[in-house]
Protein backbone atom coordinates (compact mmCIF):
# COMPACT_ATOMS: atom_id res chain seq x y z
CA UNK A 1 0.00 0.00 0.00
CA UNK A 2 0.92 3.62 -0.88
CA UNK A 3 0.16 6.42 1.02
CA UNK A 4 0.62 10.12 -0.36
CA UNK A 5 0.49 13.37 1.08
CA UNK A 6 0.11 16.69 -0.61
CA UNK A 7 0.71 20.54 0.08
CA UNK A 8 1.60 23.29 -0.93
CA UNK A 9 -2.15 24.71 -2.29
CA UNK A 10 -3.65 28.00 -1.56
CA UNK A 11 -4.39 30.93 -2.71
CA UNK A 12 -2.47 33.40 -5.02
CA UNK A 13 -3.08 36.08 -7.17
CA UNK A 14 -2.98 36.17 -11.19
CA UNK A 15 1.14 36.12 -12.15
CA UNK A 16 2.17 34.34 -8.82
CA UNK A 17 3.67 31.31 -7.63
CA UNK A 18 3.04 28.68 -6.29
CA UNK A 19 4.68 24.96 -5.43
CA UNK A 20 2.85 22.02 -4.30
CA UNK A 21 4.63 18.97 -3.12
CA UNK A 22 3.59 15.34 -3.19
CA UNK A 23 5.43 12.88 -0.59
CA UNK A 24 5.13 8.90 -0.79
CA UNK A 25 5.29 6.17 2.15
CA UNK A 26 4.91 2.61 1.65
CA UNK A 27 6.11 -0.06 -0.95
CA UNK A 28 6.13 2.23 -4.08
CA UNK A 29 9.33 0.71 -5.46
CA UNK A 30 7.03 -0.77 -8.37
CA UNK A 31 5.61 2.44 -9.44
CA UNK A 32 7.88 4.45 -11.41
CA UNK A 33 5.57 7.44 -12.27
CA UNK A 34 4.46 10.62 -10.89
CA UNK A 35 2.15 12.73 -12.19
CA UNK A 36 -0.24 15.71 -11.15
CA UNK A 37 -3.93 16.26 -12.19
CA UNK A 38 -6.10 18.72 -11.37
CA UNK A 39 -9.94 19.13 -11.24
CA UNK A 40 -11.96 22.33 -11.73
CA UNK A 41 -15.69 22.49 -10.18
CA UNK A 42 -17.86 20.91 -12.99
CA UNK A 43 -15.09 19.60 -15.21
CA UNK A 44 -13.21 16.01 -15.39
CA UNK A 45 -9.86 15.75 -13.65
CA UNK A 46 -7.36 16.15 -16.39
CA UNK A 47 -3.67 15.94 -16.36
CA UNK A 48 -1.28 18.47 -15.50
CA UNK A 49 1.69 16.87 -15.52
CA UNK A 50 3.68 13.44 -15.03
CA UNK A 51 7.42 12.39 -15.00
CA UNK A 52 8.71 8.78 -14.96
CA UNK A 53 11.82 7.29 -13.26
CA UNK A 54 14.17 8.10 -15.54
CA UNK A 55 12.86 11.99 -16.02
CA UNK A 56 11.05 11.96 -18.90
CA UNK A 57 8.67 14.46 -18.96
CA UNK A 58 4.81 15.19 -20.05
CA UNK A 59 3.23 18.15 -20.44
CA UNK A 60 -0.67 18.95 -20.67
CA UNK A 61 -0.69 22.08 -23.25
CA UNK A 62 -2.14 24.84 -21.32
CA UNK A 63 0.96 24.77 -18.86
CA UNK A 64 3.76 24.35 -20.79
CA UNK A 65 6.04 27.27 -19.88
CA UNK A 66 4.64 27.66 -17.22
CA UNK A 67 4.52 25.00 -14.71
CA UNK A 68 7.49 22.39 -14.26
CA UNK A 69 6.98 18.78 -12.94
CA UNK A 70 10.48 17.43 -10.85
CA UNK A 71 11.29 14.53 -8.65
CA UNK A 72 13.62 13.54 -5.49
CA UNK A 73 13.57 10.15 -5.25
CA UNK A 74 15.72 10.30 -2.13
CA UNK A 75 12.94 11.73 -0.61
CA UNK A 76 10.30 10.09 -2.53
CA UNK A 77 8.41 13.36 -3.33
CA UNK A 78 7.27 14.93 -6.41
CA UNK A 79 6.77 18.26 -7.34
CA UNK A 80 5.11 20.68 -9.18
CA UNK A 81 6.37 24.44 -9.48
CA UNK A 82 3.55 26.41 -10.90
CA UNK A 83 4.48 29.91 -12.08
CA UNK A 84 2.73 32.42 -14.29
CA UNK A 85 -0.58 31.20 -12.78
CA UNK A 86 -3.78 32.21 -14.36
CA UNK A 87 -7.50 32.30 -12.89
CA UNK A 88 -8.09 29.42 -15.31
CA UNK A 89 -5.57 27.34 -13.22
CA UNK A 90 -7.60 27.18 -10.14
CA UNK A 91 -9.23 23.55 -9.32
CA UNK A 92 -8.06 21.06 -6.96
CA UNK A 93 -4.50 19.12 -7.74
CA UNK A 94 -3.95 15.70 -7.42
CA UNK A 95 -1.07 13.56 -7.04
CA UNK A 96 -1.59 10.14 -8.37
CA UNK A 97 1.92 7.38 -8.16
CA UNK A 98 1.23 4.69 -10.64
CA UNK A 99 2.85 1.87 -12.50
CA UNK A 100 3.48 2.06 -16.62
CA UNK A 101 3.48 -1.09 -16.50
CA UNK A 102 0.66 -2.07 -15.29
CA UNK A 103 -3.18 -0.80 -14.16
CA UNK A 104 -1.36 0.34 -10.31
CA UNK A 105 -2.36 3.50 -9.38
CA UNK A 106 -2.59 5.48 -5.96
CA UNK A 107 -3.86 8.99 -5.57
CA UNK A 108 -3.54 11.58 -3.35
CA UNK A 109 -6.41 13.27 -1.31
CA UNK A 110 -6.05 16.46 -3.32
CA UNK A 111 -4.62 20.17 -2.76
CA UNK A 112 -6.95 23.38 -3.54
CA UNK A 113 -5.09 25.61 -5.36
CA UNK A 114 -7.24 28.95 -6.25
CA UNK A 115 -5.99 32.12 -8.43
CA UNK A 116 -7.84 35.33 -8.17
CA UNK A 117 -7.83 38.04 -10.77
Amino acid sequence: QVQLVESGGGLVQAGGSLRLSCAASGSDFRLNARGWYRQAPGKQRELVATITSGGSTNYANSVKGRFTISRDNNKRTVYLQMNSLKPEDTAVYYCRIFSTASAIEFWGQGTQVTVSS
